[in-house]
């Protein structure tokens, strides 16, 4: 039986989102192809298709009609150089927790709020409260303490990044992965190709995290992981893996219920997931695939 990944309120998401994105001064005969394009994709995607495909079908179909832009990069060199300014004293204030894994990783998953696929804006003042309080985060204990038990006889750590600047925590939780657990091999992929302010291997250069670990592109436009999509070689290495972790609504849109050790870390950014995990938005999620109901 296939999962039901697509949904109506991310149709509505989406298709309005696409048409805020019509560049100014484009005539109303352009406006009305693309507009009927983007509800032709939207019409004619299976139900068991996840919304960040969909999103890549939708950017690939706005680039072939406007020409390639990317709207991202000077964000996403901002919210890199922004998070590299925290990183110092983010550190110190993982290093002294009296739980470093945990204080790193809840450092690593409020960095999801930085998303501007899942919000319209990203309100500094809301990111600095969100990291002040990281260690105060309530997160599921059963699946940490699982997680930090599975790590302890993993070999191979497949580590999924999500967002630009975020992945400056991610950064920071994997050097203390590395501390905690010095026989883990971990491996981070990023997206493949520039996608909405998902981090790529530029990203991943610019702010160090290609010093701390092995970083590689999945190969794809998708902002997510979809493995079927994926380049066999870099399929394999997720395929392989004792543990993974993976950052952020889309690749738990793009993974979930892939009956594989998956642990999830994001926050829920949009009314979709707050309804279906009935939590607050902005509630941060740990979960596990193999055992989420």
């Amino acid at each position: 039986m296939e999962v039901l990944r697509f949904n109506t309120i991310c149709i509505n998401c989406i298709y309005n989102k696409f048409l805020k994105s019509v560049p100014d001064g484009t005539d109303e005969i352009t406006r009305l192809h693309y507009a009927k394009g983007l509800l032709k994709i939207i019409a004619e995607a299976p139900d068991s298709v996840s919304a960040p495909e969909i999103v890549a079908e939708c950017t690939r179909f706005k680039n072939n009609t406007f020409g390639f832009s990317d709207d991202f990069k000077e964000l996403k060199k901002h919210f890199n150089a922004l998070m590299l300014e925290f990183e110092p004293e983010i550190a110190k204030k993982i290093a002294k927790a009296s739980d470093p894994v945990r204080s790193a990783l809840c450092h690593a998953l409020l960095g999801n709020y930085i998303d501007f696929g899942a919000m319209d804006s990203v309100d500094e003042n809301k990111l600095r409260e969100l990291i002040g309080n990281a260690d105060n985060l309530d997160i599921d204990y059963n699946e940490f303490e699982n997680l930090k038990s599975e790590l302890l006889t993993a070999e191979n750590l497949v580590y999924l990044t999500d967002n630009c600047g975020e992945v400056v925590l991610d950064k920071l939780f994997i050097k203390e992965l590395t501390k905690q657990y010095p026989n883990l091999k971990i491996k981070v992929l990023v997206r493949g190709q520039a996608v909405l302010n998902d981090a790529t291997l530029h990203d991943a250069e610019q702010i160090g995290l290609t010093e701390v670990a092995s970083v590689s592109g999945n190969g794809t436009d998708i902002a997510g992981t979809c493995l079927r999509k994926m380049p066999e070689s870099t399929r394999n290495i997720v395929e392989s893996a004792d543990v993974i972790i993976a950052k952020g609504q889309g690749n738990f849109e793009t993974l979930c219920y892939c009956h594989k050790n998956v642990y999830y870390l994001f926050m829920c950014k949009c009314k979709m997931f707050a309804d279906k995990f009935n939590v607050p938005p902005l509630s941060g999620m740990l979960l596990n695939d193999l055992r989420m109901k």
